[in-house]
């Protein structure tokens, strides 16, 4: 079950530092006195329980958080941005809408994801003041917020899944002991996106079942369904992991044993999840004989018989996974009690700050977002903005990465929009 929903979210921008002069009547020579800009207010996305879809986001076109102020005279820093938070139901998945990568899966209450970062404040020209410069008449201006297009998708997190290879009988299963009707069939695959439904045992014994898509040797590696099939497995609570005792696809033994080192390979926690092994097709001829082979093979396992066609050892099934659920929220609850809220930062890649290119006939250009939303911050017609500009090149380490791929005095390098000359 999924409820997907599209947004754009803006950071906000540092403010401009302050150009000022300090102008007081026992400070003659005065000097500058400019503040730094205000933070730029960054965008978070949050769990709240009492949230359960995604639609009051479906006519939220674009979240803005605050823009940082700009600094002002007597050293006084501009005020910081106010943050921007976005509150969603738990089991909200946030991707980057341009290419599809996972920026937070939002699985426990109160989680909170910081999305996007709002710009750094420029520093006022009280920084700049140098030797060879007593009254800078520069300061910086604020960085720009990051900025993405969202895709939020809710998927229905389930209290157990059922696992196990394609064609095992978990459809099946789901369709007898809830009121959901997946599609069932006698080829592999039938199940390409988790089906869902409720189990009603009794007034105080209720749960929601997920029949997973069926899982294949090398799943951990990405073969098949892989990843795709794994990561639904990651949220759920309790795992029924069904096992064809007819043995006409494959070997029961091997089976089992294929499928937990599928899940180990993915993720090592997943081995420690709570398992309910359901030794299915009972009714099939050898079903007996190869539940003997499985029980030799893993003595100390509890196997329930089932026969998910005539409806036959189901309820003991659904009661055990019942008391493992319960179980298993009592101990969430009590982590938490231990931690309300939980912080989590979006993965960002390992990325180099910039690229030198060699464009030939002496000209050369620089590859770097950050540079480039620098130089268009830059009056390059204002020497002390040039000069500024330079020095923070030198310290990104730009003018030596250009002398090491062969740049001399007097070629041409491209920096955004703008062309400079290399110097020494």
């Amino acid at each position: 079950m999924i409820d997907v929903v599209k947004i754009m979210v803006k950071a906000g921008d540092g403010g401009k530092g302050a150009v000022a002069w300090r102008h007081e009547k026992y400070y003659p020579n005065g000097g500058p006195f400019g503040g730094d800009g205000g933070r730029g207010g960054n965008v978070w996305i949050q769990v709240d329980t009492n949230e359960t879809t995604l639609m009051k986001l479906r006519y939220t076109r674009k979240v803005n958080a605050g823009n940082g102020g700009n600094g002002m005279t007597k050293k006084m820093h501009g005020k910081d941005g106010e943050d921007a938070v976005i509150r969603v139901p738990l089991g909200t998945m946030v991707r980057n809408a341009a290419n599809g990568d996972l920026m937070a899966d939002l699985t426990k209450p109160h989680q909170i994801a910081l999305i996007a970062k709002g710009g750094k404040g420029g520093l006022g020209n009280m920084h700049f003041a140098t030797a060879r410069n007593n009254t800078p008449e520069y300061a910086q201006p604020g960085e720009i917020g990051e900025s993405y297009e969202l895709q939020l998708e809710l998927r229905l997190l389930a209290d157990a899944g059922l696992i196990g290879f394609p064609s095992v009988g978990k459809s099946t299963f789901l369709s007898v002991v809830t009121n959901a009707r997946p599609a069932i069939a006698d080829y592999p695959f039938t199940t390409l996106e988790p089906n869902i439904g409720v189990v009603e045992l009794d007034e105080e014994n209720s749960f929601v079942l997920a029949d997973m898509p069926g899982l294949i040797e090398g799943a951990g590696d990405g073969r098949g369904l892989g990843h795709e099939f794994l990561r639904h497995i990651r949220r759920c609570r309790v795992l029924i992991h069904v096992v064809d005792m007819s043995g006409e696809n494959q070997d029961p033994v091997e089976a089992y044993r294929i499928i937990n080192e599928e899940l180990a390979k993915y993720d090592a926690s997943l081995a420690d999840k709570p398992q309910i092994v359901v030794a299915n097709k009972m009714d099939e001829p050898l079903a007996e004989d190869y539940l003997e082979l499985f029980t030799k093979a893993y003595p100390s396992l509890q196997v329930y018989r089932t026969s998910t066609l005539h409806h036959e050892g189901l309820r003991e099934v659904l009661y055990a996974a019942a008391m493992q659920i319960k179980q298993a929220k009592q101990e969430e609850a009590s982590q938490e009690q231990q931690s309300e809220e939980i912080v989590v930062y979006r993965y960002e890649p390992k990325r180099p700050e910039f690229k030198v290119l060699n464009l030939g006939n002496h000209k050369w250009k620089i590859e770097s977002p950050r540079v480039d939303r620098l130089a268009e911050q830059v009056d390059f017609d204002n020497d002390e903005d040039v000069y500024v500009f330079g020095m923070t090149l030198k310290k990104m380490g730009i003018d030596k990465a250009l002398y090491d791929a062969g740049c001399r005095v007097g070629d041409e390098v491209i920096v955004g929009t703008f062309i400079m000359n290399y110097t020494e």
